[in-house]
């Protein structure tokens, strides 16, 4: 294998990581495609889909545009990309190549799920967040009523393929929210890489392949034993709970937060959460909370703590009336299916809001 490609091989398909470009046309001849789109939102149009063209020397027969960002993560952005699908006859035997972040794929899959009751699609993550968060576990969907990926399905890809080179164009806070995956992956299954990683400095000096590999193998792990959420996949919902109410709160607001930094909060808040049940020691707490907290360079406000607690009992995972959450038992271990109450959400977000300087938000 060269050496500058990796391959994770799941169960009906694979995860190339690195030098990947010849994989794609094998994977469109092997599938017998009729006719292939290209899904791209307007950032992703203009700093990745020329590099993916070049390299992949592909001719796709049209090239779809969406608006970037999650607030337009919608049904109404689907209807769009229907519409195209169908202007241009698009097929049971077509292929959509979802190229972008984590919005990009998540739609895009959706859309590909739906599409004539199912078409085939190619993930091809660009961001950091997107790769390490949707490369593995087929979860595609869309947001509805200000809810995180309200509506849904588990379906694979055909093939995912991951070029770091795509790192280029991200800012640091974009590649900073994509690391806070990393962290999770490290928090709750693998102490080792925890340690290893508390000393890496600078994100950019990072050798992408091997760590994107050793994360990934993390997640290939949780999710292949628990492949539709039932038991220890929901380790990954770790930060999730709390992280998607703050991230839904703020999305319209004048401080709106990119998914990973509001994992890397809800991660703090959650884990403080872990503490005060006695599930957690006093110095990991202090070890997660002084490590987390140097990713955490940008304001946020949780002083809408009604809509907050709305948004926390409205969350996919609960049962019924009772608040679901992940949990750390010590870095390296989770535990899966905690019921909270809102007075430990409310320990959590004060604990937070007391990490940080609020002057001025």
């Amino acid at each position: 294998m060269d050496h500058l490609m990796r391959r994770i091989k799941l169960q009906d398909y694979h995860v190339s990581i690195g030098n990947m470009w010849a994989d794609i046309q094998n994977v469109i001849d092997f599938n017998s495609v009729s006719k292939y789109f290209v899904l791209v939102d307007s950032q992703t149009r203009e700093y990745c889909l020329p590099t993916f063209l070049e390299n992949s020397q592909l001719k796709p027969d049209a090239i779809i545009e969406i608006p970037a960002g999650e607030t337009y993560k919608t049904i109404d952005t689907c209807q769009r990309v229907w519409n195209e699908l169908f202007l241009h006859e698009a097929d049971r035997q077509s292929l959509l190549i979802n190229l972008g972040g984590g919005g990009v794929g998540d739609l895009g899959g959706f859309v590909a799920s739906t599409y004539k009751r199912g078409i085939k699609f190619v993930q091809v993550p660009t961001t950091l967040l997107s790769q390490l968060d949707a490369s593995i576990g087929g979860k595609v969907g869309v947001d509805f009523l200000s809810l995180k990926n309200a509506l849904g399905v588990f379906n694979n890809p055909r093939a995912v393929f991951i070029n770091p080179g795509f790192y280029e164009t991200l800012s640091d806070r974009q590649l900073k929210s994509g690391y806070a995956e990393a962290l999770k992956h490290a928090l709750i299954a693998d102490r080792a890489m925890w340690d290893s990683i508390k000393s890496i400095a600078d994100l950019r000096s990072i050798d992408w392949v091997p760590f994107l590999e050793e994360s990934l193998l993390i997640k290939k792990r949780i999710v292949e034993n628990d492949p539709f959420e039932k038991g220890p996949r929901k380790a990954l919902n770790f930060g999730h709970t709390i992280g998607h109410a703050i991230e839904g709160v703020l999305l319209d607001s004048d401080l709106p937060l990119l998914h990973g930094e509001a994992v890397l909060l809800g991660m703090i808040a959650e884990s403080k959460i872990a503490q005060s049940k006695g599930l957690l020691g006093d110095d990991e707490l202090n070890e997660i909370t002084e490590h987390l907290r140097q990713y955490i360079d940008f304001n946020f406000d949780l002083r809408n703590r009604d809509m907050i607690h709305n948004l926390i009992r409205g969350d996919k995972k609960n049962e019924g009336e009772k608040i679901m959450c992940t949990l750390l038992s010590s870095i390296g271990q989770y535990a899966i299916n905690q019921e909270i109450s809102l007075d430990e959400v409310e320990t959590g977000l004060t604990f937070l809001e007391e990490q940080f300087d609020y002057s001025n938000v």
